[in-house]
C-alpha cells in the first residue's frame, strides 16, 4: 500500500502566511516549528502497511522537494506534479502512475489529527475487504461539518451518502481527507461529475460514484480531534490547541 499526501495548494485563504510558500509548510505546534505536512508524514511512516509515500506537489513544489528529498524518517518518497490547482480529484488523478497499481491511503497536507487511528482504519479495510474506508470524526458543534463533508450511514457503518459542505448537516459526523482506497477508484474519476459551484471534481462525488456502483464503503472514527486548515481562524485554533496540549 502507498500513502498519498496531497500538498499542491496555494492557501489563498491564508495569504498572510502562505503567499510566499506552500500552505502545507506553514508552521504549527507548541512553538510553531512543525510544518502542517509533517503531521501527515508522521502518520504515514508509522503505518507498517505503507511501503512508500507519494506526495502531490504544485504551488511552490520546489520548497517541498528541497525540504524532504527522497525519504522521510527512513521511508521513501516519490513525487507527482499537479500542474494546475484543479482540486483533490485531479490531484489524485495526477498521482495514478506513481501509485503504480497499488491500494493507497489518502491524506491531506493541511490536516492535523489528535490521536489518529490509521492503523485501525487500514486493518478494517483489509479485514472486511472493502473498496473504501472514509475517516470521519464525531463533533460536538454540528456546524463544523459544513467545513468538510457529511457522512451518512445506511445501517451501522455502511455509507450510503456523502454531502460536500452541507448547508444543513444531517448529523455530526465530520468527514476528513483521510480515506483508504482500492486502486480501482481511478476507474471512477472520469465518471465523477464536475461541481458546478467550484468548477472542479470533488472527493465526495468520486466516492459516491463507487457507492452508487455497489462497492462496499464504510465509515471509520479516525481521531479524537481534527483540524482542516483552510482559513486564518483554522490556523489560529490549531495553534492554540497545540500550545495548550499537555
Amino acid at each position: 500500500m502507498k500513502a498519498l499526501i496531497l500538498s499542491g495548494g496555494k492557501g489563498k485563504r491564508i495569504m498572510e502566511e502562505s503567499n510566499d510558500r506552500n500552505k502545507c509548510l506553514i508552521e504549527v505546534g507548541k512553538i510553531h516549528g512543525k510544518p502542517l505536512i509533517e503531521y501527515s508524514l508522521d502518520c504515514a511512516v508509522n503505518l507498517p502497511d505503507v511501503s512508500e509515500i507519494v506526495i502531490v506537489v504544485g504551488y511552490k513544489a520546489e520548497d517541498i522537494l528541497t525540504r524532504y528529498g527522497n525519504q522521510y524518517r527512513g521511508k521513501g518518497i516519490k513525487y507527482a506534479l499537479q500542474p494546475e490547482q484543479k482540486g483533490l480529484v485531479n490531484a489524485i488523478e495526477c498521482a495514478e502512475k506513481s501509485i503504480d497499481g497499488e491500494n493507497f491511503i489518502l491524506m491531506l497536507g493541511d490536516e492535523l489529527m489528535v490521536n489518529p487511528r490509521h492503523v485501525g482504519m487500514i486493518e478494517k479495510f483489509n479485514r472486511e475487504n472493502l473498496f473504501c474506508v472514509c475517516g470521519g470524526v464525531p463533533v460536538d458543534n454540528i456546524n463544523l461539518v459544513k467545513k468538510t463533508y457529511d457522512i451518512i450511514c445506511e445501517e451501522g457503518d455502511i455509507i450510503s451518502r456523502l454531502i460536500e459542505k452541507p448547508y444543513n448537516p444531517v448529523n455530526n459526523i465530520m468527514g476528513t481527507g483521510n480515506c483508504v482506497f482500492r486502486n480501482e477508484i481511478f476507474n471512477y474519476i472520469k465518471k465523477t461529475p464536475v461541481n458546478l459551484e467550484r468548477g472542479e471534481k470533488e472527493l465526495v462525488d468520486l466516492i459516491q460514484c463507487a457507492i452508487n456502483a455497489g462497492h462496499a464503503v464504510k465509515f471509520f472514527n479516525i481521531c479524537d480531534k481534527y483540524f482542516n486548515v483552510n482559513h486564518e481562524e483554522d490556523l489560529k485554533e490549531a495553534r492554540h490547541f497545540l500550545v495548550n496540549l499537555s
